[in-house]
């Protein structure tokens, strides 16, 4: 049965991909009652990271939001598996903190983050609203252009 998350995916043209493998010393997710901590997840589909290099260098900001985009879909992935597979689970997301691999000038880093907060309100309604951070780094994971990571509560 699909979820009415991955149903409004689909109506947005978009799927999930595999939840990504953890490259260091951490697991995709913890549980705390009914609160779902999600790992900070790069701009990766499927095992490779299509956005490498800063903002404001090699990307501009159109370019950012898809990578948050990227970021929040495989957010979502492990937000599936945190459920059990079962999305519908899913109450509504508290948190998400955003990081924009970036110049030290580049004052756009909030917008690049919208990519994943308008994916997140897109697919959840006002159950999608969330307390934010965004803040630009002189490096991530993999030279990522972006990562995110989210607080969800669930049933």
């Amino acid at each position: 049965m699909t979820s009415r998350i991955e149903h409004r995916l689909s109506e947005m043209g978009l799927t999930l991909p595999t939840p990504p493998t953890p490259i260091a010393n951490f697991v995709p997710f913890q549980r705390h009652g009914q609160v779902i901590y999600l790992a900070g997840q790069v701009n990766e589909w499927n095992g490779t990271v299509p956005f490498v290099g800063k903002l404001g260098r090699e990307f501009d900001i159109a370019a950012g939001q898809e990578a948050a985009r990227l970021c929040a879909l495989n957010l979502l992935a492990c937000l599936r598996m945190a459920c059990g597979g079962d999305l519908n689970k899913v109450q509504r997301c508290l948190s998400v903190r955003g990081f924009v691999n970036c110049d030290p000038e580049f004052e756009f880093v909030p917008t690049v983050i919208n990519g994943a907060s308008d994916l997140f309100v897109a697919v959840l309604g006002a159950a999608g609203l969330h307390a934010r951070t965004a803040v630009g780094v002189a490096s991530l994971p993999r030279r990522a252009a972006v990562e995110v990571d989210a607080v969800f509560e669930i049933v």
